[in-house]
């Protein structure tokens, strides 16, 4: 989850949240995939801790096959 802090003057009920109240100063967390839906409100939200990005596995290395031999 990323975190938020609200820069608001007045505390604010965030219905996303659950409907709680959210004071201000306050860092808070969000769902990873709305976290540009509060940054991007720069007069009210900032940005704490961003999304972590989803590392996927390295693919698995197989060893090469030795070039076939041809007879001539």
């Amino acid at each position: 989850m990323a975190r938020v802090r609200f820069i608001g003057p007045e505390p604010v009920t965030v219905p996303e949240l659950g409907g709680r109240e959210v004071q201000p100063d306050e860092v808070v967390e969000v769902p990873d995939a709305r976290f540009e839906g509060y940054v991007c409100q720069p007069g009210t939200w900032e940005s704490v801790e961003e999304p972590k990005s989803e590392v996927l596995p390295a693919p698995k290395k197989t060893a090469a096959k030795a070039p076939q031999k041809t007879e001539g």
